[in-house]
């Protein structure tokens, strides 16, 4: 039978405070979040990120593998 897991009155104490903290806070922040959002400027981060997405085609040379035969080759390495 596992034993029970026991928790300090203090760290208690904390986690209740943690949790309270973001009880007022989530709200604030989300609101924030919505707020960014309705105000961005969606053709001015397209172009940005177009433009980043140049820059990154002009100066690395592209990959010879995807990485998928390698993360294989983990996984595999794994069940050993």
């Amino acid at each position: 039978m596992k034993r029970a897991l026991r928790i300090r009155p203090t760290e208690r104490a904390q986690t209740r405070a943690w949790v309270r903290n973001w009880q007022k806070i989530g709200p604030v922040l989300e609101a924030w979040r919505h707020e960014s959002l309705r105000g961005a400027n969606a053709a001015a981060a397209i172009q940005a990120f177009a433009l980043a997405y140049k820059s990154a085609r002009l100066h690395l040379a592209p990959r010879k593998t995807s990485g998928l035969v390698e993360q294989q080759r983990w996984f595999r390495l794994g069940r050993k």
